[in-house]
């Protein structure tokens, strides 16, 4: 590992870096996030180290457009298709049943895998580089503020990685929404985001918005699960989410 981070523009340097399993940090619209190979178990592992993240809190994972999500998942709920056409790419996370191709690292274990698309041009380039799709926690050691510019992450990773993409700042500044299809087939947000429920529910339609988190984005560290004792435990897991 360098002594410390190199900040540049060059798609071509991180794509290398990715496929050849080093994590690379990424700007997104959202947040700036800690990248690796999210097939690859030993580059999805050194996010972990790098973050110092509890390895029960699962990852996000990253894909160039909604039409490669059938790749990784078992299906797909009409409602979600409709939440894609309106608001990817976009801060928007489905949280779906994956296929095995997903290692159990990513998940923590669970069923169930969180996918979004990011509206973030250099990165959405970077992705169409990639024959895989890119797990991605916010660029921060665990616990500690989410950053929106590489800088930021810099300040706080710097000598822990070989590459940060740098994207200018981040249009939106916190972490995507993150939505799950229930047993009654309402949508549940198991973290409020960069999305608003309002706009949600407006495409929904007449699927009940359930709002389980107690998230707050200025508040980092807050497990939703400690609020939430009656939701099923495959949707507990993800509200582990909260703290990225």
């Amino acid at each position: 590992m360098s002594d410390s981070s190199f900040i540049g523009h060059n798609i071509d340097i991180a794509a290398t870096l990715l496929k050849k399993g080093e994590a690379v940090a990424i700007p997104t619209e959202t947040v700036y996030g800690l990248a690796a190979n999210a097939l690859n178990e030993s580059a999805v592992a050194k996010i972990f180290r790098i973050k110092q993240r509890p390895s029960f809190d699962p990852l996000i994972i990253h894909l160039s457009s909604f039409d490669k999500v059938k790749d990784y998942v078992e299906q797909i709920p009409e409602v979600f298709v409709k939440l894609a056409e309106a608001f990817t790419p976009g801060p928007l996370t489905f949280l779906l049943l994956k296929k095995p191709n997903i290692p159990d690292i990513v998940t923590s274990g669970s069923p169930y895998v969180a996918i979004r698309i990011p509206s973030h041009p250099i990165t959405l380039a970077l992705l169409e580089k990639l024959d895989f799709p890119l797990a991605a926690p916010s660029a921060n050691p665990f616990g500690y503020i989410s950053p929106t510019t590489a800088q930021h992450v810099a300040d706080q990773l710097g000598n822990k990685i070989y590459y940060i993409l740098d994207g200018g700042p981040c249009d939106v500044g916190v972490e995507s929404t993150i939505v799950a299809l229930n047993e009654n087939g309402e949508i549940e947000i198991l973290r409020k985001g960069g999305l608003a429920t309002e706009k949600i529910s407006e495409v929904a339609g007449n699927i009940i918005i359930r709002d389980i988190s107690t998230s707050n984005p200025e508040a980092p560290g807050m497990l939703t699960s400690h609020y939430a004792p009656k939701v099923p435990w495959r949707f507990q897991i993800f509200m582990h989410y909260q703290k990225e």
